[in-house]
């Protein structure tokens, strides 16, 4: 079966991967799973019901919901008769959600439940092109996503030769999906992908690895997101089964539970992970520490290119049997692969759960490239750590003058929707998308990324200044959870750092340091000497320009819901510089009363600690997830 439409999936599992769970969710606290059959029903079963309901190709349906096996059916429900599906976060904001639900032109809502509608639905009330709203769970007074399924089983007979019709007259290079970014500036740009566009990815990819029939995946990043969605067919094509968790909460307990062999995660949640892992490695009795360092020190020097090394080997050997295997049955006690994509992962990471036996595989897109550009391969392990990997076949990729990414090939976009200017902006004459990322090729076509064109900055003296690379390095710190870096113009490179809270805390408490409330915790000396040794230590890695020569800490946390960061986790940079505007003039106002630069006057394992690190990982992620 050659796939060339997404819901030709559909054909091809039932043709070469039929089986009883190919698609599984919990309700009520049960797993309840979908045989190939039933997904081919159901599908088939939403698109009789839209005809019915009088929706018509070129038509636009939003769904905004959690991961579930309903949302599959609706996806290809719609592909299958040309409607467009446009996928919105859950945990935007009323001026998002008002202006993509404007801007698409949708007709239609599917949402998840009770509180996504209680957001949306004045919205919609104002939208008069919204004609209906739909929910998965039951909510007293909406339509449920059932009354599309009777509509179509009810109308099925009448609605074949349609439906046939309407399947075979779909072209691959028909918009299927209206992606909105989340972006960190402006109104999101609606990204027009084709069939052409995701089938071509999904397949390139799928040649990372070797899983397949009988293996699982786990799913908890959101498939609006085009990177867990790309993924998600990906999945399907391969034939292996999808488990959706029951809610971010929940993740530890749902792994244990299935098992999986693979799942897609973001860099942000493997370095709380990681840092709890060392947290708790630093609370066991002396032996046990001195073990548990042992073995991490030793993942650090994981190579991937340095496989016959016997004595290392042999050491790696010894420590996942005393510590690392214990990392793995908490992930499901699998050789699991994690699929990690949406920023720039830290090197620390990536080597020592290779060592451990967890497989990180990186990757790099944007959702205008449906998503991915480049990603390391795991079997047979075409990888270089440190790298985002070779550029996917049928893609092209070049380094302009300026050092910037630009991508040619099937995945790229159609365009932005009804905004010709800025797809002329982006994808020049000759047909290369300009990523506006910054990198280079190695001379084995392994892609690196440095930074943003757009977030570089020139300091006073001359001097670039490439900030992400500096803030993924200080954010290896227990005691920073995020840090935007600042200095365009000035003489010097400065750094705004909201701490790791929990992690302060319990420091604070250890040290008998009195506070009444974060405000006033982090004016403490104490607090601030602490920030001032470890800024000191990064700076020891940084070239002279990029050296932070003075901080400030805010006493609130970032996150999506307060509007700083998106809801991929990227910086909102112009939203911090406004917020503070008056801290950071402050800086540099202090600076020039010194007279120049100075000297700032503000001079962690069991597998249930492992669970908790999850945990806490996805508690910040609840609501602020991520992208590729």
């Amino acid at each position: 079966m050659v796939v060339t439409r997404t819901f030709d999936i559909l054909e091809r599992i039932n043709e070469k991967f039929p089986k009883n769970d190919i698609l599984a969710g919990k309700q009520n606290g049960k797993w309840v799973t979908y045989s190939t059959g039933e997904y081919i029903k159901y599908t088939n079963y939403v698109s009789y019901g839209l005809l019915s309901l009088g929706y018509k190709k070129g038509d636009k349906i939003a769904t905004i919901s959690n991961n579930r096996p309903e949302w599959n059916f609706v996806d290809f429900g719609m592909a299958q008769i040309g409607v467009v599906h446009v996928p919105i976060y859950p945990t935007i904001s009323p001026e998002d959600y008002h202006y993509i639900l404007k801007h698409s032109g949708v007709k239609g809502i599917i949402l998840s439940g009770k509180q996504i509608h209680k957001k949306v639905s004045p919205i919609a009330s104002r939208i008069r092109r919204i004609r209906e709203i739909f929910s998965f769970d039951d909510v007293e007074g909406v339509r449920s996503w059932i009354d599309i399924v009777e509509a179509g089983r009810e109308n099925a007979p009448r609605l074949e030769d349609q439906l046939r019709n309407l399947r075979q007259g779909i072209d691959p290079d028909e918009m299927v999906t209206l992606i909105y970014t989340s972006g960190t500036t402006g109104d999101p740009k609606g990204v027009m992908l084709s069939h052409r566009n995701l089938v071509s990815n999904f397949i390139s990819t799928s040649k990372a690895h070797k899983l397949g029939y009988h293996h699982r995946a786990f799913s908890f990043l959101p498939l609006c997101h085009v990177y867990e969605r790309m993924m998600n067919y990906h999945m399907q094509y391969k034939g292996m089964s999808i488990y959706y968790a029951e809610s971010l909460a929940s993740i530890s307990k749902d792994l244990k539970e299935v098992q999986p062999d693979l799942f897609n995660t973001v860099p942000r949640l493997l370095e709380k992970i990681y840092d709890t892992i060392l947290g708790r490695g630093e609370n066991l009795p002396y032996l046990k520490r001195a073990i548990f360092f042992w073995a991490v020190n030793l993942g650090l020097k994981f190579r991937l290119d340095k496989a016959n090394r016997p004595w290392y080997n042999f050491k790696l050997g010894i420590a996942r049997k005393l510590v690392f295997n214990q990392w793995k049955e908490a992930l499901g006690g699998k050789d699991l692969i994690i699929v990690s994509g949406g920023a720039a992962l830290q090197k620390r990471i990536e080597h020592v759960f290779w060592a451990a036996g967890i497989a990180i595989i990186e990757g790099y897109g944007l959702t205008e490239t449906s998503p991915v550009i480049a990603v390391n391969h795991y079997d047979p392990p075409i990888a270089k750590l440190g790298t985002v990997g070779p550029v996917l076949e049928n893609v092209q990729v070049k380094i302009s003058q300026e050092g910037e990414i630009l991508c040619k090939g099937p995945n790229v976009m159609l365009g932005y929707y009804r905004q010709p200017k800025l797809t002329s902006q982006a994808i020049d004459p000759q047909g290369w998308f300009h990523t506006g990322d910054i990198g280079n090729l190695d001379r084995d076509g392994f892609l690196t990324i440095t930074d943003r064109k757009k977030e570089m900055f020139k300091t006073s003296g001359g001097k670039y200044i490439a900030p992400q690379m500096i803030e993924n390095k200080l954010k290896e710190s227990f005691f920073i959870e995020q840090v935007m870096v600042l200095g365009e113009n000035q003489k010097f490179a400065s750094a705004l750092i909201s701490p790791n809270f929990e992690y302060l805390h319990d420091w604070s408490s250890f040290h008998k340091i009195q506070y009444r409330d974060n405000k006033e915790l982090i004016n403490h000396p104490r607090v601030l000497a602490r920030f001032q040794k470890e800024i000191n230590k990064f700076n020891q890695e940084l070239g002279e320009s990029e050296k932070i020569k003075r901080f400030r800490l805010v006493c609130e946390e970032w996150s999506a819901e307060s509007g700083e960061l998106s809801p991929t986790q990227k910086l909102k940079r112009e939203v911090i510089k406004h917020q503070y505007r008056n801290l950071i003039e402050e800086i540099y106002q202090s600076a020039k009363k010194k007279n120049g630069h100075g000297k700032s006057k503000f001079p962690l394992t069991s597998v249930h600690g492992l669970r908790n690190g999850i945990r806490n990982g996805l508690s910040n992620l609840k609501n602020n997830v991520p992208r590729l």
